[in-house]
Parts: structure tokens; C-alpha cells; sequence
């Protein structure tokens, strides 16, 4: 007996730990009970690719994750859902704009000097570039106060239209200086070289103040042995000219500058360099996180998404927990019907099975979703089960005159092989799931797995330890606390 009573000491110092392990180390949410934001982006091909394979859609999703990253969004999920779609999902985030920003953009960085005898034209458009940027964020600016946006002088902007070629009858005065900044973009790209340097050749990007204005940022950029090279040369070949270093950003010119006289000899050497175009630092940290993330190898296209308000996850957790407190309830109703003393044994190894499956999500982790709490349930089944085996095998015993403690050992001894058998199979149809599965499967597939190794575990030895310190105290030896009388043999043995 002293055995048994040092596994009890042991069951119930793990139960201890298990609950402060809990209490210490909450449960992580999925999307569907935490609330937040889901973003499913679609490969698209190009080039060379007719056809988006297993190989591009990894090459894809490298890029994507490493990106993620850097948004630093705590466990966030990215999973491949069909041939060509990604579907990001990151919990708690209400605002997906700016993940949708960092995903959909290509980050293709190119480094590229102007061309010889367009200082005139650049400068030009230039200008026109910088001040329809700032009439449309005067406009921003007044519409945020709730005032009407000053009118702008139409006759002004059909003379830049006809300069640049540019058609938008009918268009709003914010549309109108949106084209005028687009063609402006595209015709001052014409006026560069080829590129010379690529974000291929990036090792790093950071970000940081600028000294003399706090509120606005710079991006810092570190290449390899061979960008470091390319970069000396390319700025020796500028140096002390009117000709500018054009840094484009998916074919979008962001910034522009000059290489002073002394660099003519060697040109910029170290491999370091900064953007600075008006960057604040919110748009600094997206750039950042596009460039260490790398080019995307094809263009993706954000063709969902989708945001479920904390206020649903927080009615799915309180519906998923009445579920499982009331189906926790009747199993324990009938347990203690039906078996009696041994019922309500087993209800009490079910509340271990319960907390010890709780603590195993929060060290793994398991990110909680609905499908994960359906298997959770569904294990408790699994578990009950493997009581109902035991304890009917020691009312069979009993019914044939054995003693009550030769009866309990039976029982255990004899109904092992069938919830081994019994739980292996379901083990299979678990890995089958997980393996083969995507997103919400595996979560099911992951709890049920998990659920029933632990109940194995309770069954077989919570249950039995329990039972047996129970039979340490001669008031609980009765063979009508797990029998009726009327189901004893006349002569007991």
C-alpha cells in the first residue's frame, strides 16, 4: 500500500506543477478565439514561370515568413493552402493594412545613376512630384479636420497634363494629382541608367532618427564583398557631377541624391549606405522589413482579407468553455451513476486529464483554435472510454466472487490491451490528419493526438493510483460501491 500512496504523492505533486506551470504561462489563441486579422495572397506567374509550383510557392513563402518576422506580431502563422495561395494569420492585429503593404509589395531595390544631360528634365519633374505630394497630404490634412479641401487651379494642371502626356478627363482633384504623381514616377525612370546594384547583393537594412529632426527617419543598408564593389563604383562614376544616385523601389523612385567631389577617386567604399526620403517611422520599419525579408522571386497579390473583432473571439471562448464544462458535466453525471465509486474516481482522473492536456498547449505551444477545442472534447470522450473498459472488467470480476482488491487489479490488467488497441488507432487517424492536413486539421489533429497519449496516462495510472488509496481506508472496501448487491454471486469469495 505504501507504493501506491508514494504514486499519489506524485500524482498530486504533477497536478500542483501543472497548475502553477498554467497559471504562469497562458494559453495561446488562435484567430478564431483571440480575435485579429487573416490575409490570403495569391502567386501569381511571370517570366520564365507559366506555371506556380511546389519549388516557387516555397522560394515565395521564405520571403513572406522572414517578412512576417520583422512585423513582429506575436504567433503569427503563415500555412500554403492550395497550389498558388498563402494564407497569413495573425492574431489580435485589428489593423491589416500595413501587413497587407509589407506582403504585397515585390521589394525589388535598385540602386541607379541618372543619365547624362537630363539634369534639367529630372529637376523639373522633381519638383512636380514633390509638390503634387504635398497638395495631396494639405488635402489629407484638411478632410482629417473636417474642413473642405482648398480648390485647385485647373488651368495649372491642364498645362502639366499636356507636358506629360497625361488624359484624366472626368477624374477627381485627388485622382487628378494621384496620375500626375504616377507619371511623374514613370518619366522620371526613363531618365536613369540600367541598374548597378540590386538588394541581391543586401546583407542587411536597419533603421534609425535623423540627428537633426527626431521625427523623421532614415533606412541603413549593409552589402556583401561584391555590393560594396559595385556600390564604390557606381558613386566614383558620379562623383562631383550634376548627375544623381537614384534609389527605385518596385520601379518607384524614393530617393535621390548627389556623390560630393571627394568620393572621384574611389567612390563610396565600406559597403554602407541610407535612404532618406521623408520617411516617418512607421514607413521606415516597413521598408526595413521588405528589405531584409528580400525580393519577392514572383509578385503576390493580396486577394483577401478578412478581421474578426476581439468581441466574436471573446463570445467563441466563452461558448467553446460552456461546451466543454456541460459535456465535462454529464460525462461526470453518468460516470457516477453508473460505476459509483469508481465514477467518481474516474471524474476526478478527468480533471487531471483536463489540466495536465492545458499544460502540455501552453509548454509545446498549441495555438488554441475552435477545431483544436472540438479535439480536445473529443479526447475527454477518448478518455472515458478507456474508464468505462476498466471498470466494467472489474464488475466482471466481481460478479464472479473474486475479492474487491484482486478484481481492481484485474480489471486494470485485463482491459490494457484493448485501450492500447483502441487508442493506437485513433493515433494513426491523428497523424494522418496532421501530416496531410493544412491550418485548422493539424490544430484538431494536434490536440486530439495529445489528448489521448495523456489519457492513457490518467487511465491507466492516475485512475489506478487514485482507486487504490481509496482502498487504503477500510470504510470505502465495500463491493456494493462499485456493484449492486443484487449482482453479487450468493457466496462471495
Amino acid at each position: 500500500m505504501a507504493r501506491y500512496q508514494g504514486w499519489f504523492a506524485f500524482v498530486l505533486a504533477l497536478a500542483i506543477a501543472a497548475g502553477m506551470f498554467l497559471i504562469r504561462t497562458p494559453l495561446q489563441l488562435g484567430l478564431d478565439l483571440r480575435g485579429g486579422s487573416q490575409l490570403t495572397v495569391q502567386v501569381q506567374p511571370a517570366g520564365d514561370v507559366k506555371v506556380v509550383g511546389d519549388r516557387e510557392m516555397e522560394a515565395v513563402k521564405a520571403v513572406l515568413d522572414r517578412r512576417v518576422n520583422g512585423l513582429g506580431v506575436a504567433e503569427s502563422t503563415l500555412q500554403t493552402v492550395g497550389t498558388d495561395q498563402l494564407v497569413l494569420q495573425l492574431p489580435g492585429e485589428q489593423d491589416p493594412t500595413a501587413a497587407a503593404r509589407v506582403l504585397g509589395d515585390t521589394a525589388l531595390l535598385e540602386f541607379r545613376a541618372q543619365r547624362e544631360g537630363t539634369e534639367a528634365e529630372f529637376r523639373s519633374l522633381r519638383q512636380l512630384q514633390s509638390q503634387a505630394r504635398a497638395i495631396l497630404q494639405l488635402r489629407k490634412d484638411q478632410r482629417r479636420r473636417g474642413e473642405t479641401p482648398d480648390e485647385l487651379n485647373l488651368e495649372d494642371l491642364k498645362e502639366v497634363q499636356e507636358s506629360l502626356g497625361l488624359n484624366a478627363d472626368g477624374a477627381s482633384d485627388d485622382e487628378l494629382l494621384q496620375a500626375l504623381l504616377d507619371q511623374a514616377d514613370d518619366e522620371l525612370l526613363t531618365l536613369l541608367d540600367p541598374a548597378q546594384l540590386t538588394g541581391k547583393q543586401l546583407v542587411t537594412a536597419g533603421r534609425q532618427p535623423l540627428q537633426n529632426n527626431p521625427n523623421s527617419w532614415e533606412v541603413t543598408l549593409n552589402f556583401d564583398a561584391e555590393g560594396a564593389e559595385a556600390f564604390a563604383d557606381l558613386t566614383q562614376s558620379i562623383a562631383g557631377s550634376d548627375r544623381l544616385l537614384a534609389i527605385t523601389l518596385d520601379n518607384k523612385l524614393i530617393s535621390a541624391a548627389s556623390v560630393g567631389p571627394q568620393f572621384k577617386s574611389a567612390g563610396i567604399s565600406g559597403g554602407a549606405a541610407t535612404i532618406s526620403g521623408n520617411f516617418d517611422a512607421e514607413t521606415a520599419r516597413e521598408l526595413e522589413v521588405k528589405l531584409r525579408g528580400g525580393s519577392l522571386p514572383l509578385p503576390v497579390e493580396v486577394v483577401e482579407v478578412r478581421t474578426i473583432g476581439p468581441t466574436l473571439g471573446a463570445e467563441n471562448i466563452r461558448r467553446s468553455l460552456m461546451a466543454a464544462l456541460s459535456g465535462l458535466a454529464l460525462v461526470a453525471v453518468f460516470m457516477v451513476v453508473a460505476y459509483r465509486l469508481p465514477g467518481a474516481v474516474a471524474v476526478a482522473a478527468l480533471s487531471l486529464y483536463a489540466l495536465f492536456n492545458l499544460s502540455v498547449y501552453a509548454l509545446i505551444p498549441v495555438t488554441l483554435t475552435l477545431p483544436g477545442i472540438a479535439g480536445f472534447i473529443l479526447s475527454i470522450g477518448m478518455a472515458v472510454d478507456a474508464n468505462v473498459l476498466i471498470f466494467e472488467r472489474i464488475k466482471d470480476e466481481l460478479r464472479r466472487g473474486n475479492t474487491l482488491i484482486r478484481s481492481i487489479d484485474t480489471g486494470f490488467s485485463e482491459a490494457f490491451s484493448s485501450i492500447l488497441d483502441g487508442h493506437l488507432t485513433t493515433l494513426i487517424s491523428c497523424a494522418a490528419l496532421f501530416f496531410l492536413g493544412t491550418g485548422l486539421v493539424k490544430g484538431f489533429a494536434a490536440t486530439l493526438g495529445i489528448g489521448v497519449l495523456l489519457s492513457l496516462f490518467t487511465a491507466l495510472t492516475c485512475t489506478r493510483t487514485l482507486l487504490r488509496f481509496l482502498m487504503s481506508y477500510a470504510g470505502l472496501r465495500r463491493p456494493t460501491y462499485f456493484i449492486a448487491q443484487g449482482q453479487r454471486p450468493s457466496t462471495t469469495a
